[in-house]
C-alpha cells in the first residue's frame, strides 16, 4: 500500500510541481519564497494521502491558495510586527530626548531583521552568549560571528558625526555598550 501511495505522489509531483510553482510565483513574486509554499503544499499533499489519496489538481491549486494566504499574513503581521518595534524604539528614546537615542532607533530599523534580532536580544535583553544560541538554536560560537558582524552592520550604518569619535568606525558598536 505505502509504494503504490509513494509512486502516486511522485507521480503527482512531477506531473503538478511546475504548475503549482508558478501559480505560487505569480503570487508571491520571489522565487525562493515560491518554492518554500510549493514544497509545503507537496508536504500537505502527502500528509492528507495518507487518509485519503488524492491527483485532483482543483485540490492541490485550493491548498496553495491557502498557503499563499498564510503567507500573506505572515507577511502583514511581521510589518506590523516592524511598524510596532519601531514605535517602541522611538518612544523608548524620546524621553532621553537626544539626538542619539533617534539615531540608535534609526539605524536599527535600517538593519537587516536578523542583525537587528541578535542585538536587540544581547543589549536590550541582556541574553548571554548561551541563551542567545539557545534561543537562535545555534552554536554559541555562531552568535558569536553573528553578534559580531550585527554590530559592524550598526557601527557602519551609524551616521558619521555621532561615530566620529572612534577612531575605527567598525569598533563603534564594540563601545556603546559595556557587555559582550
Amino acid at each position: 500500500m505505502l509504494l503504490q501511495r509513494e509512486a502516486e505522489f511522485i507521480s503527482l509531483h512531477a506531473a503538478q510541481h511546475e504548475r503549482v510553482l508558478h501559480y505560487i510565483l505569480r503570487r508571491v513574486g520571489e522565487l525562493e519564497v515560491a518554492r518554500e509554499l510549493t514544497a509545503d503544499v507537496f508536504r500537505i499533499a502527502w500528509q492528507k494521502s495518507e487518509d485519503e489519496p488524492t491527483t485532483d489538481v482543483a485540490w492541490l491549486f485550493a491548498v496553495a491558495r491557502n498557503v499563499i494566504g498564510n503567507e500573506y499574513r505572515g507577511r502583514r503581521r511581521r510589518r506590523e510586527l516592524m511598524v510596532k518595534l519601531a514605535e517602541g524604539v522611538r518612544a523608548a528614546a524620546e524621553p532621553a530626548g537626544g539626538d542619539v537615542e533617534a539615531a540608535v532607533a534609526e539605524t536599527l530599523g535600517r538593519l537587516r531583521a536578523r542583525d537587528r534580532e541578535i542585538l536587540m536580544l544581547h543589549f536590550w535583553d541582556k541574553l548571554t552568549t548561551a541563551e542567545l544560541a539557545a534561543s537562535l538554536g545555534c552554536t554559541e560560537n555562531s552568535v558569536g560571528v553573528r553578534l559580531h558582524r550585527a554590530k559592524r552592520a550598526f557601527a557602519a550604518a551609524m551616521p558619521a558625526d555621532l561615530t566620529a569619535g572612534y577612531p575605527d568606525k567598525d569598533k563603534a558598536g564594540e563601545h556603546s555598550h559595556g557587555q559582550d
